[in-house]
């Protein structure tokens, strides 16, 4: 349907339309395109490098150092996680924009300075922001791939004379090879497709890349969805490509694979006094990833009026963002609507994906792969992609659910079905096939034995897997932004309403909030998992 809405020559609903390629004319023709394309590729380059170094650096530093407070940073690496792309955006704009940001004041202040020395409404503040939202997926990454390479190839080197720097250039780089080529390129993707960032910060810099050039075709009056196809379609091949060098590359890690058996033990770096330079890296970078976006979004949430932190100000606090927030003509509905997708997406996707996991992994059925393949496709699809084709699928097939919760739910389930999918074929492959045999000896039927045997050994991955996406469904932007209606607004559209009309504070009161709901539903839910399984 995206390529369908691409061609065609009329807008949705209008009859006697033909195909044309005139849509691609007219955006490839216009010369805009092709500093569109060169931002977007710079954008994506920018922030899978910048998020790459710091998510790279205190991997290393967490899992291969001896720095003192390692365990420390490395809970404090996953909280940029919890906290919303728009949030994270809207608290970089609150401390380096040269007028009203927190540290540029502070800066100016401090070193007599006549302009402020950072600028957000900039291509690198732009990719400071997502590089500083993204890092905690590398993170995970790189961990996993330093705690499981066999270091006896290091110690083997040090052992025949090599210096550390030579090791880690000769042996430990080559080793980590296709785990770094892997996150650089999941992390490119997931630039090109970002929304948030170049929404916020992009548009009133006037650095347009794709993802802004679809919304605002869309929301321009009259809308051109014929050209946002085009756009997308555009968007789509980049991120394909991007998604597909990635499947390669991680089919061949099996190659580079150096874990051995039981007495496997990562090797731990003695820095010396080094650790403290370490130490004070890490510490500077969650200072400025953690510690100062959420205190501007906390303190900015209490005052009545944005300001820098101040005794007169702080003599002013209030709970009356909150008061509004709640009381808010939206709230209710927003929350509501929140809720409900990120359980109904995240219950609905582990259950599914547990089906087709079982079906690919446990089975020998004709097609098994080519479905896997089906459910990890749509990785590919950019959020407001996705949306852009729904409008045609819904508009132009007589389903009417458009503009409702249940297309919202559609969307996410599409969306985030690969993350399912992954998740529940790791942990079926660790199920023996002999508890399946066992149940069924014993008269269980296909059903009994995958609720009552299958499920409760799936539930730590699938607690994981729906933890996972309820959090990013419930914080999902890119895509309800162009599918959302009056009735099925969601917190992610209110706070970016809301920070378009310049109420900046109740903006900040509304991501708390927020954050709060996040956290106390992945508590609850494994807590909830945790029950189930001792109890099966």
């Amino acid at each position: 349907m995206l390529l369908y809405g691409s061609i065609r020559s009329a807008p949705i609903g209008e009859p006697g339309a033909h195909f044309t390629i005139a849509n691609y004319v007219k955006a490839y023709a216009d010369k805009e395109f092709y500093l569109l394309l060169l931002n977007s590729v710079y954008y994506a380059l920018g922030t899978c490098t910048l998020t790459f170094l710091i998510g790279t650096f205190l991997a290393w530093v967490s899992e291969r150092t001896n720095t003192p407070c390692k365990k420390l940073f490395m809970v404090m690496s996953l909280i940029p996680f919890i906290i919303p792309g728009i949030l994270s955006t809207i608290s970089w704009i609150l401390l380096l924009s040269p007028k009203i940001g927190l540290i540029n004041i502070v800066v100016k202040e401090a070193l007599g300075l006549d302009a402020a020395p950072f600028n957000v409404y900039s291509m690198w503040g732009m990719i400071w922001a997502e590089s500083i939202h993204l890092y905690p997926l590398v993170f995970l990454l790189m961990s996993a791939a330093f705690r499981n390479m066999d270091t006896s190839l290091e110690e083997a080197a040090l052992t025949s004379g090599s210096s550390t720097f030579q090791t880690f250039r000769t042996v430990t780089l080559p080793l980590m090879r296709p785990a770094m080529v892997s996150v650089l390129l999941i992390n490119f993707i997931r630039g090109i497709e970002a929304f948030e960032v170049p929404a916020l910060i992009g548009v009133p810099a006037k650095i347009s890349v794709f993802t802004t050039k679809i919304f605002l075709a869309i929301h321009q009056f009259p809308s051109d969805f014929g050209l946002a196809g085009a756009y997308a379609v555009t968007l789509l091949v980049i991120s394909t490509v991007g998604v597909l060098i990635y499947g390669r590359i991680t089919r061949k890690e099996e190659r580079y694979a150096t874990v051995t058996g039981k007495g496997y033990r990562p090797r731990v770096v003695d820095l010396g006094p080094w650790k403290w330079l370490t130490f004070g890296i890490s510490s500077l970078i969650f200072m400025l990833a953690v510690i100062l976006p959420i205190f501007v979004l906390l303190w900015s949430s209490f005052i009545p009026y944005y300001g820098v932190p101040s005794w007169e100000l702080a003599g002013k606090m209030t709970w009356g963002n909150y008061h509004y927030i709640l009381n808010y003509p939206l709230a209710a509905t927003a929350f509501k609507n929140s809720f409900y997708l990120s359980v109904g997406t995240a219950t609905l996707v582990m259950l599914l994906t547990s089906v087709i996991a079982w079906i690919t992994v446990k089975t020998k059925l004709p097609g098994r792969a080519f479905l896997d393949t089906m459910c990890f496709i749509p990785i590919a699809m950019p959020g407001i992609v996705l949306g852009v084709s729904l409008i045609w699928v819904y508009l132009t097939i007589p389903i009417p659910i458009y503009g409702t919760i249940w297309v919202l739910l559609l969307a996410y389930m599409t969306k985030y079905i690969p993350y399912g999918i992954r998740a529940a074929s790791a942990s079926m492959i660790q199920i023996n096939k002999e508890l399946e045999e066992a149940s069924f000896t014993a008269g269980g039927t296909w059903f009994q034995t995958f609720w009552k045997i299958i499920l409760p050994l799936l539930m730590p991955g699938f607690t994981a897997g729906w933890i996972y996406i309820s959090i990013i469904a419930l914080r999902e932007l890119s895509t309800s932004i162009l599918l959302y209606s009056y009735n099925s607004t969601v917190l992610s559209i209110m706070a970016f309403d809301l920070w378009e009309g310049g109420q900046y504070t109740y903006v900040c009161a509304l991501g708390v909030l927020m954050v709060l709901l996040l956290v106390t539903m992945a508590g609850i839910a494994r807590k909830l998992g945790a029950k189930i399984g001792i109890a099966e």
